[in-house]
């Protein structure tokens, strides 16, 4: 069974982590998951022989929060994916930052409630479309080089279709160059682009709305939205077949992939 992840991927941290000579804990960020407390998720990282007694991972439940807890040094690392380790990198240039070469890949999708299987297919068809003619590498360039120059991921208007029907789309600002939140509110990034560039091929309008990385569910299931983002992580044994897989969800044609890295503060 896949494990579908809310954001931050475990495994990767996990593999740079075993082996460490150190005798002190050695504590590691990751957002929160859904079906597994802190306790269990450190308790069956353990039992899977895979992960020595002096790592424990620590539970944020956002990017921000685990941010300032990594350069307050009450966590020693964090595990991300390449994309966001470069935003950290380049905003925060007063720190010297060692990033893992990337240990596995990760796709990105986007999700919504099992009943809604044809506005799936749309999404599917309209992904499929924009990957064939170039469309997503072009976005994904354009938020690359933003970020490269220090640049805060820019925001995309969405278009407004008059009579068509509306969507509510779950941003959580906690993935940034695809899901950012700028200071002043307004959602940005890759994702927005993408979602203007869907909601032009299938008509309808969509309206973002921010929401909690750790309650992507719960919005989905409460039809607070209509669709989240979601990322899914290659199938293992180690973690309960339960972990983070709520029911009744399902995954369009991946978007994105981006690879999982381990980032700390040199010091």
């Amino acid at each position: 069974m896949k494990k579908f992840l809310l954001l931050v991927p475990i495994f990767a941290a996990m593999i740079f982590l075993t082996g460490c000579g150190s005798d002190d804990t050695i504590k590691v960020g990751a957002i929160k998951y859904l079906n597994v407390t802190e306790d269990e998720l450190n308790e069956a990282l353990l039992k899977s022989g895979k992960f020595t007694d002096n790592r424990k991972y620590v539970l944020y439940e956002n990017l921000n929060t685990m941010t300032a807890a990594l350069l307050a040094g009450q966590i020693d690392e964090l595990s991300t994916y390449r994309t966001v380790a470069l935003y950290l990198t380049v905003n925060h240039p007063e720190h010297q930052w060692e990033i893992s070469a990337p240990v596995m890949s990760n796709v990105f999708c986007c999700a919504m409630r099992a009943e809604d299987f044809e506005l799936k297919k749309e999404f599917d068809a309209a992904i499929k479309q924009m990957v064939k003619d170039g469309t997503l590498t072009k976005i994904l360039k354009h938020y690359l080089d933003e970020s490269v120059r220090g640049v805060e991921p820019s925001a995309v208007e969405l278009p407004t279709i008059y009579g068509a029907p509306t969507l509510k789309i779950g941003v959580t600002g906690d993935l940034p160059l695809l899901d950012y939140i700028q200071p002043d509110g307004i959602p940005a990034g890759f994702n927005t682009a993408m979602l203007a560039e869907i909601s032009r091929i299938i008509g309808k309008n969509f309206v973002l709305v921010q929401i909690e990385s750790s309650a992507r569910d719960i919005a989905l299931t409460s039809k607070q939205v209509d669709v989240i983002f979601w990322a899914v992580e290659p199938e293992d044994d180690i973690l309960p077949d339960n972990f983070d897989t709520p029911d009744g969800m399902i995954l369009t044609e991946p978007y994105f992939t981006d690879g999982a890295v381990y980032v700390k503060i040199v010091k």
